[in-house]
């Protein structure tokens, strides 16, 4: 097992984090990534070093997703076949609790692990309200009940850093990202109840409330757009058809092909991105779908405009109650992604010790 740690411009609380995991497991390798901090910082990692860690980095600032995988490249490249656990410098992630997710994570059937706060006690308010948005946004948009979506204590297997390696981001947005993609890769998600652990309200977190919150909902985002787009372009056709055509049919049927097309092609190629399968049989399903959504968006909007609701509103009742619907049977059977190979051995390996120095 190895504790994979990015810091940016740490303090005493790294080395402290260090000694910590060496005392509860001297069998634990930790390898500490210097995110750009620095030669002011350069005593914290020396100390980190002496603690018992490997310590590797590079001397610009490119954010945590990119830290990451500077670590999770340097831990398969150099110490191939152990699970790995990432754990915040700024001491929110406890030694137990980190040791906790480990242990998970050895016994788990190749799950991604989250060790999840549950926000109670003293909470900063731009914490406990980023966690919430991010947590509904990504509940409505995945379907998943993850409830600490923000979380940076995450547990993966040795079998899945190949995947980890390739999913987008360099910033926060990173930690969202492998979120989003996880049930179309085909990967669990267990969560694991932490403590929550705020210092000093919270100071030391490099996190923007604004610029970081938009980061991270990016990818929600895109699924709205697409979506919100082609009930844009479904809507005026709706309208202009039945203006020229006085068939409800006629305008439900001319509308929907087009804005279908259009939303097919956004989410093949942009939304539900990785490796696609036959064009024609992402097609074939897309357009079964289309035809079930096309019939129920009939049969409402037949029902509300003769219970004297305006088209305009009806239309948009319709469409927000089967967007949530559509959405998923999308992301589950219509564009579906290959699942990861995860060996189930390679997590088994022994532990490698920690005190061997970074090359």
């Amino acid at each position: 097992m190895i504790i994979l740690i990015p810091a940016y411009e740490p303090d005493e609380r790294l080395t402290a984090l260090v000694a910590g995991l060496r005392a509860a497991d001297p069998r634990a390798g930790i390898l500490v990534v210097d995110d750009g901090s620095g030669e002011r910082f350069a005593p914290v990692f020396d100390a980190a070093r002496a603690a018992g860690a490997e310590v590797i980095g590079y001397g610009v600032n490119r954010g945590k997703g990119r830290a990451l995988k500077s670590g999770l490249g340097y831990i398969r490249e150099y110490h191939p076949g152990h699970d790995v656990v990432c754990a915040d410098s700024d001491g929110q992630h406890t030694v137990a609790d980190i040791l906790r997710v480990a242990e998970h994570v050895r016994q788990s059937d190749g799950a991604m692990v989250l060790g999840g706060r549950r926000f109670t006690g003293d909470v900063p308010g731009r914490s406990r309200f980023g966690n919430a948005v991010s947590r509904a946004a990504f509940r409505v948009a995945t379907g998943i009940p993850v409830h600490d979506t923000q979380t940076g204590l995450r547990g993966y297997p040795a079998g899945m850093l190949g995947w980890l390696l390739g999913v987008k981001g360099n910033r926060f947005e990173y930690e969202l990202n492998l979120l989003l993609q996880s049930r179309a890769a085909g990967i669990p998600i267990e969560e694991v109840e932490i403590e929550t652990v705020y210092l000093e309200h919270n100071a030391s977190s490099h996190f923007r409330p604004v610029v970081d919150s938009l980061a991270v909902l990016a990818p929600l985002l895109k699924f709205v757009a697409s979506s919100l787009g082609a009930f844009v372009i479904d809507a005026v056709g709706l309208v202009l058809l039945f203006a020229l055509t006085s068939s409800l049919f006629v305008s439900v049927v001319g509308a929907r092909i087009v804005s279908a097309s259009v939303n097919f092609l956004v989410n093949r190629n942009a939304v539900f991105t990785g490796e696609r399968g036959n064009l024609r049989r992402d097609l074939l399903r897309y357009i079964v779908l289309a035809l079930a959504l096309l019939a129920s968006s009939y049969v409402w909007l037949t029902v509300l405009t003769q219970w004297g609701v305006p088209l305009v509103a009806a239309k948009i009742i319709t469409d927000v109650t089967l967007y949530v619907i559509s959405f998923h049977v999308q992301r589950r059977y219509v564009f579906p992604q290959a699942p990861v190979a995860l060996s189930p051995s390679a997590s088994r390996l022994p532990s490698l010790p920690a005190s061997s120095p970074a090359p």
